[in-house]
């Protein structure tokens, strides 16, 4: 059985309300009284919402970029490498669909420098999938497409993934939808 310590709470506590209300309507009064404490309490775990903001996107990012680095390096076919991916975002938003949905939906509230720092952070993994896509086309495994767009289309298409989770209370079948997402983009890019 996991344990979680009184931050982990405090925080998953404040993951949902944003997810709920929306980070501008969350407030660190809301949020403590989520946890059923006083608004200095939250100044324990936290030292604004800005933070927790902050701590949430730069995590999940990191976790998506650590996965695709290490498809890239495998040894896989291109067209093998793409349905990793998709796998990895299927179980990445399957397993943390709030702090998926605040990296889609909430990253533009970003305060300086942070934002700048997570703007390249997402043009990094566009460039990722960029890449991939490259080989793929390389590779004779992919159709002769734009790769900008290609890119967008696979990225906009796996993104809204965490709103299937967050919604479900986790009753979809990750295995299925994966299939399924993998069926439809494969249609657009393989030969």
């Amino acid at each position: 059985m996991k344990t979680t310590t009184r931050r982990e709470d405090f925080l998953q506590a404040s993951l949902q309300l944003i997810h709920e209300k929306g980070f501008k309507a969350t407030t660190m009064r809301a949020i403590a009284e989520r946890m059923d404490f006083d608004v200095s309490n939250s100044y324990n775990y936290i030292t604004s919402k800005q933070d927790i903001l902050e701590l949430f996107l730069f995590r999940i990012s990191q976790e998506f970029h650590h996965a695709m680095d290490n498809i890239l390096a495998s040894s896989y076919a291109a067209d093998e490498k793409l349905k990793q991916v998709i796998s990895a975002h299927v179980q990445v938003s399957a397993q943390k669909p709030y702090e998926v949905a605040l990296m889609v939906n909430e990253w533009r509230n970003l305060k300086e420098p942070k934002y700048s720092e997570y703007v390249e952070l997402r043009s990094q993994y566009e460039r990722k999938m960029s890449k991939l896509l490259r080989a793929g086309i390389k590779e004779k495994v992919f159709k002769q497409v734009d790769i900008k767009v290609a890119t967008a289309v696979i990225l906009s298409s796996i993104r809204w993934l965490y709103d299937a989770f967050a919604k479900s209370k986790n009753t979809m079948n990750p295995v299925e939808l994966e299939r399924q997402i993998v069926a439809l983009i494969f249609g657009g890019v393989m030969r």
